[in-house]
């Protein structure tokens, strides 16, 4: 059998390499290439001829160094079986035993995640653990800075929080429902496929960079979903991250407080796809016991302070320096 070519070794060795950066000499190496031999400074011929078929680029940093472009295939739109909207149970009232009314609108799709940035101390793990009360017989997984303790144990929080909601039945004959995993960074590499993954919350060294770990959360979840807390300043109008916070969030829930009560404010943010307009509505209600969610109502900006909360210097008499009206949408 003849020899393979220069340039047929080469293909062969880039395809193992594609997403990879390689210098000339990685190369020579890999293909242990004579430095005596003409292939030795024909190399860099060859590989402008390759950059020309889009299988390499050169980085830019005049180094000889090349980028392996990873290779894609066309793919096909129609004819395929398309799937069934994904079925997440959001949270209900305790009181009236109705899930949040804005949930039946949002379509849910296998691989979404959903974003809840949150003020500290307002209801993110509430809801957190109502979504996993909701979808418990889904067996969903649950991992963040919330539920275990540094050495790996449930926190007392944790466990007096399902305690208290005795409403759900959280064991069957087999254990627990769900899967509680002690983990707080890395969260991608944790992920369990084709399971609804709650975490919560995800700690920021550097902001910016959120964007890269949804997306990895993202491409881990296969036919699953993920609910994702993270911080947030009051009043913002995204978690920790700013813009970068919405890059991969296919549902984006804001939670702040409401006016100066006790009560917490949901805003509706960002919302891929849904069967009616949901984006900006407003919501709010209380918390009982840490976890059970009452007297949910929509709420609306107020029309005479524009939910500035104050005319000039004096509080708004219309909405009492809330910012929202309650009652019929204006």
């Amino acid at each position: 059998m003849p020899e393979l070519r220069l340039i047929d070794k080469l293909r062969e060795f880039l395809k193992t390499a594609e997403g990879r950066e390689l210098t000339l000499n990685d190369i020579r190496n890999e293909l242990r290439i004579d430095p005596a031999s003409p292939a030795w400074n024909g190399l860099r011929t060859q590989m402008f001829r390759l950059v020309d078929e889009k299988l390499v680029k050169p980085t830019g940093r005049k180094d000889g160094t090349y980028k392996v472009i990873q290779q894609v295939k066309p793919v096909k739109v129609f004819g395929r079986v398309t799937s069934e909207p994904f079925k997440l149970n959001f949270p209900k009232d305790y009181s009236t035993q109705k899930e949040m009314k804005f949930a039946q609108d949002i379509v849910f799709r296998q691989g979404d995640l959903i974003l809840i940035a949150g003020r500290s101390n307002f209801g993110k793990t509430a809801l957190c653990m109502n979504i996993l009360a909701e979808n418990i017989d889904s067996h969903p997984v649950i991992m963040g800075n919330e539920y275990t303790t540094i050495d790996d144990q449930p926190t007392d929080r944790f466990v007096n929080r399902l305690t208290q909601m005795n409403w759900v039945e959280w064991m069957n004959g087999c254990g627990e429902k769900f899967t509680l995993l002690p983990v707080r960074d890395d969260y991608a590499e944790h992920v369990v496929k084709d399971r609804i993954n709650i975490i919560d919350w995800i700690n920021l060294e550097e902001h910016y960079t959120i964007s890269k770990i949804m997306e990895g959360i993202k491409r881990e979840l296969g036919n699953g979903v993920a609910v994702v807390a993270i911080q947030k300043a009051d009043g913002a109008e995204a978690g920790r991250g700013g813009q970068f916070t919405k890059d991969f969030a296919d549902v984006e829930l804001l939670i702040d407080q409401y006016g100066d009560s006790d009560e917490t404010l949901l805003k509706i943010g960002k919302v891929k796809e849904s069967t009616r307009r949901v984006s900006g509505r407003t919501f709010a209600f209380g918390i009982t016991s840490g976890v059970m969610i009452t007297n949910f109502r929509e709420v609306y900006v107020c029309q005479t302070c524009k939910g500035r909360k104050y005319i000039g210097v004096k509080k708004c008499n219309d909405c009492d320096g809330v910012g929202y009206s309650e009652g019929v949408r204006p």
